[in-house]
């Protein structure tokens, strides 16, 4: 399939980007690794009449610490990610996550930023962020703005970003010392979407859990936060009784589609097993 004709833009700053998404029309799209807007227009589901190159503006590249949080700009890609010391150091979930996340010549193309901006509830960051309590950073005609993970995901393809805006950068509390994590993916093929996934990170106390907090990929129209199922393991020691009610809790959440990769009942019950599985990995890493 051929995409349909569109003009092509690549600013070099972050303000050239913002002014061009801004006065372009409504049918304007920016372009970060492409993997979800090329197919689609492609398909001729999406035709944008003016594409914005996010590739030249190095305002938005790279990963550094900032005090007690980790700053990623939105066109870090994912090897990128793979490749830094200080997420492997300060928020390792996101390296195990990145390396199911396709596969390595998508995740040379792929960032970070489109992962996590477009709303697609099969990627794999918006759950992880939401889990981690990261905060974006938007930027727009009339300046910047922040908004929590949690609050950005609206429904399938539809998030907090106003016409105009950009997300530039993501902010990542760093995990504190010692703390467990897991990302489990259930997928029918390398590169494949989630049939179910399910994020963990947790702290220890002894052998109980002392905090806890559970996102959930691909099982609904927006990336979940299981706030029951995190509260039903603290203060226990995992034991096959409360890994039960965990998944319980969570499956009670889920509402995915029945897809190719399954009826509703089966990949709640998957969602549920994913859930299990990530909350032991993560009890056994926990320092």
């Amino acid at each position: 399939m051929i995409p349909g004709s569109f003009s092509y833009h690549r600013p070099a700053t972050l303000a050239e980007a913002v002014k061009l998404l801004s006065t372009l029309g409504d049918e304007v799209r920016p372009l970060a690794g492409g993997h979800s807007l090329v197919p689609m227009m492609k398909l001729r589901l999406a035709a944008p009449e003016h594409l914005v190159d996010l590739h030249e503006i190095a305002d938005l590249k790279g990963v550094r610490r900032d005090g007690d949080k980790v700053l990623i700009g939105a066109m870090t890609t994912q090897h990128e990610l793979l490749a830094s010391a200080e997420i492997a150091h300060s928020v390792p979930i996101l390296h195990e996550a990145a390396l199911l996340i396709a596969d390595p010549q998508v995740r040379y193309r792929g960032t970070v930023g489109g992962n996590v901006a477009n709303g697609d509830p099969g990627n794999d960051m918006p759950a992880l962020m939401m889990t981690l309590g990261a905060t974006y950073h938007l930027e727009g005609p009339h300046g910047g703005r922040e908004v929590a993970a949690v609050d950005y995901y609206q429904g399938a393809y539809f998030t907090a970003i106003e016409p105009g805006e950009l997300l530039a950068s993501i902010s990542i509390p760093i995990p504190p010392a010692g703390h467990g994590y897991a990302y489990e993916k259930l997928k029918r093929k390398v590169g494949d979407y989630a049939t179910a996934a399910a994020a963990v990170v947790l702290t220890m106390s002894g052998a109980k859990v002392a905090t806890c907090t559970i996102g959930l990929t691909n099982l609904s129209e927006t990336p979940l936060l299981a706030d029951a199922a995190a509260q039903a393991v603290i203060g226990t020691s995992l034991d096959a009784a409360t890994l039960g009610k965990a998944a319980a809790a969570a499956e009670a959440i889920m509402a995915p589609a029945a897809d190719a990769r399954g009826p509703v009942e089966y990949r709640k019950h998957v969602g549920g097993i994913m859930v299990m599985r990530a909350l032991q990995r993560a009890a056994a890493d926990a320092a």
